[in-house]
């Protein structure tokens, strides 16, 4: 039978929109500051003693505007200023400005880099995320989702799946997680991956899985379709689930 989800929708669900990569926030003190540095490139101790005193007298005009007194771009580019004057004045005489020998700006470059890196793995992650979620939804609609291997990352598609029905805790996705853990289908062969599900996925989850190992256990090739129940108990009672999967266990585990 062909589920409809959400509840009571019976019109294909349209994909979720791509992932749009987020545009950085306008900084503008580093505005100022990147200015400052492409101005003074080049500069010897003198120009950049001279465009620092413009900058405090700019600074000074500044402070008599009640408009201006939240701009952060002013006090930045003086104290920038103010900075490379004391690097110059602490280098070599004759020394000139040059910010690919500036350590300060290069390891601010290199924070951009790293930064940037992150945020890109963070939308290559949310993109897969999306598609992935594209993809089992589609087989839930077909009726084939329990024929469906799990994969990596999954429980993370589970949290985008309930994220797009608006916090609806959705039965069929967390009854076929519960069996596919229960039964070391797909990537929850590796006793590592059903590790690392025990702290991503909901209690209920956990619960049902604990519950359903057990009980195949107690009845070796049981239909996992007589076992609905379980599911209804992990929902309603997840601890009173998990406690009776723990006494199963122990009544289950011969003794040394």
């Amino acid at each position: 039978m062909t589920r409809m989800w959400p509840p009571g929708d019976g019109t294909r669900r349209s994909l979720a929109p791509r992932v749009a990569a987020p545009r950085e926030p306008v900084d503008p003190a580093r505005i100022g500051r990147r200015v400052v540095r492409r101005r003074a490139k080049g500069m010897d101790t003198g120009a950049v003693a001279a465009a620092l005193e413009e900058a405090r007298f700019d600074a000074r005009q500044a402070s008599r505007h009640e408009d201006l007194a939240d701009d952060a771009r002013g006090p930045a580019e003086l104290a920038e200023w103010e900075r490379i004057d004391q690097l110059l004045a602490d280098a070599v005489p004759g020394t000139v400005y040059d910010p690919d020998a500036d350590d300060v700006v290069q390891a601010e470059l290199a924070a951009d880099a790293a930064a940037a890196a992150t945020r890109e793995a963070e939308l290559r992650e949310a993109a897969r995320i999306a598609a992935r979620a594209d993809e089992l939804q589609a087989l839930r609609e077909l009726g084939t989702l329990e024929q469906a291997e799990p994969r990596d990352g999954d429980e993370a598609v589970r949290d985008e799946l309930t994220r797009r029905a608006g916090g609806y805790v959705q039965a069929d996705v967390d009854a076929w997680l519960a069996r596919a853990l229960a039964t070391h289908l797909g990537h929850y062969r590796d006793p590592a991956a059903r590790e690392e599900a025990a702290g991503l996925l909901t209690p209920p989850v956990l619960a049902h899985a604990a519950l359903l190992a057990e009980l195949a256990r107690l009845v070796p090739g049981v239909d996992f379709d007589q076992l609905a129940f379980a599911a209804r108990l992990a929902t309603t009672e997840p601890e009173a689930a998990g406690a009776l999967a723990a006494f199963l266990t122990r009544a289950l585990t011969p003794a040394r």
